[in-house]
């Protein structure tokens, strides 16, 4: 299996047609085996006590499992999550970005399912592992007109 986007490449895709995110995050690492993705965390991604909130960390782990399917398939948009399943575990570190390390498990021509491990930077137990399942849209045929 080979890569059809590289880092940069997915950055720009979340710049062009997630632009009210891509601002969040920071694609680190991406391979045939999985993605890596940061979020540096801000004030806006904090609830009261200090902690990071849940909705931060599943758009993490969300667009995490997003950007490794996009990294094999290309630029698919339209590839929507049907599932995802989250366990918190650990209260994130205060003041340390989040790192989610995404692992495709299946990638079949309709659904794409697969983990991510929540870390905060420098910890090596994670804060939260989430299961996604995402719809991948079927391939639209080329019009006769473009064949």
């Amino acid at each position: 299996m080979t890569l059809k986007m590289d880092a940069n490449a997915l950055m720009a895709f979340l710049r062009a047609d997630f632009g009210q995110v891509a601002q969040d995050f920071v694609v680190e690492r991406v391979a045939v085996e999985g993605l890596r993705l940061r979020m540096p965390v801000a004030d806006r991604h904090l609830r009261p006590g200090g902690t990071v909130s849940g909705p931060s960390m599943f758009a993490l782990a969300d667009v995490a499992l997003y950007l490794a399917i996009l990294s094999r398939l290309g630029p698919v948009a339209l590839a929507v999550t049907t599932n995802c399943a989250i366990d918190f575990m650990r209260k994130p570190a205060a003041g340390l970005d989040l790192l989610a390390e995404a692992r495709i498990l299946k990638l079949g021509r309709s659904l794409a399912v697969g983990d991510v491990m929540l870390f905060s930077e420098g910890n090596p137990e994670p804060v939260a592992r989430a299961s996604l399942t995402y719809a991948i849209p079927p391939a639209v045929p080329a019009s006769p007109a473009t064949k």
